[in-house]
């Protein structure tokens, strides 16, 4: 038995009858929340209940929760973060120490709130052109640098029993539009992708889960990496990446076509998981429908997936955070 190759949303605070026959149906592998699915820590945990009723199994639920601009639970139902780039900048030599504990208190927070995924670390590299809607969001321009912070990232929500999500692979920081709108192109050649770009991507390609990048490029192949074959066999073999693959949000306006079609050149290409964000419960049943079932490798990934998530170690609150308010005032010896 497979799950289903998708991850849903859900439209509002708790879950429909009839939203609930169709996540009983389709099985995905997962869901994903947003704004408007958050309202108070009960009804969180309801919400995140009912999506696991639903499918008969602790189905992983997923979040935006990098800090900064892009963060689904703020005040009061969670702490309000510095930009990623900001965070880094501020904590400086000890940026490494930083992030972990900044994602260490995210997990704790998400955790609580029945959350056991993130979308993060997110090592897309920040140059002169990257657009302005993901800039902030980076961690720095240097692969190796970034590299280790995002291995910092992700070490503090598996400590704190939850799964990242490696993102963009295999790399959106060239990017000079905003793929939520339009479709970037990058012409850089292969091999400068591979020593900047695929550098971060390749030193975390033991993560459990990743997510493609919506953009062309234009010396690997005419199709967006998401629905390309070429570009998902080098995600595969040259970065070396052999976690569950999911898509960027498959509805977003950088992708042309209707979601079923689209849904269904993203598993041809070999993503195992198309994501979908925002839609009607018709769009949701049409991706689920398209996608179909996990194949067998996909389906391993999953597993493994799975697997790598556990119980939270021991955390003390107040300790974490006095260390990382002590690391961001330059107080490292506090």
């Amino acid at each position: 038995m497979s799950f289903g190759a998708a991850i849903l949303d859900a439209e509002g605070l708790r879950l429909t009858a009839e939203e609930r026959a169709f996540f009983r149906e389709a099985d995905p592998f997962g869901f994903i929340l947003f704004a408007r699915n958050l309202q108070s820590p009960d009804q969180i945990r309801a919400l995140c209940s009912d999506m696991r009723e639903a499918v008969g199994r602790a189905a992983p639920i997923t979040i935006d929760q990098e800090g900064g601009r892009v963060q689904r639970l703020r005040p009061p139902l969670g702490r309000d973060w510095l930009p990623p780039l900001d965070h880094v900048a501020q904590a400086g030599e000890a940026a490494e120490r930083a992030m972990y504990l900044r994602y260490r208190l995210i997990a704790a927070e998400l955790r609580a709130l029945g959350i056991d995924s993130n979308c993060a670390p997110m090592v897309d590299l920040a140059g002169p052109q990257t657009h302005d809607f993901l800039f902030n969001r980076c961690y720095g321009g240097d692969a190796a640098e970034v590299a280790a912070l995002g291995r910092a990232v992700a070490q503090g929500l598996l400590d704190g029993g939850v799964l990242p999500v490696l993102k963009h692979i295999p790399g959106h920081g060239r990017a000079t539009l905003d793929s939520h709108y339009d479709l970037p192109h990058v012409d850089a050649e292969p091999e400068a992708l591979d020593d900047t770009d695929f550098a971060p991507f390749r030193a975390l390609a033991d993560l459990p889960m990743g997510m493609t990048a919506h953009l062309v490029y234009d010396a690997i192949d005419a199709a967006p990496a998401t629905l390309s074959p070429a570009v998902i066999d080098l995600v595969r073999q040259q970065i070396g990446f052999d976690g569950l693959l999911m898509t960027d949000d498959i509805s977003m306006k950088a992708l042309e076509g209707d979601l079923g079609s689209l849904s269904r050149q993203a598993i041809a290409a070999g993503c195992d998981v198309v994501l979908h964000c925002n839609g009607t419960l018709q769009e949701r049943r049409q991706v689920a429908e398209a996608a179909g079932r996990m194949t067998k490798a996909a389906q391993i990934r999953a597993q493994a997936a799975l697997a790598a998530r556990h119980d939270p170690l021991p955390l003390d609150i107040r300790a974490a955070e006095a260390e990382l308010s002590s690391l961001l005032s330059g107080r490292s010896d506090d």
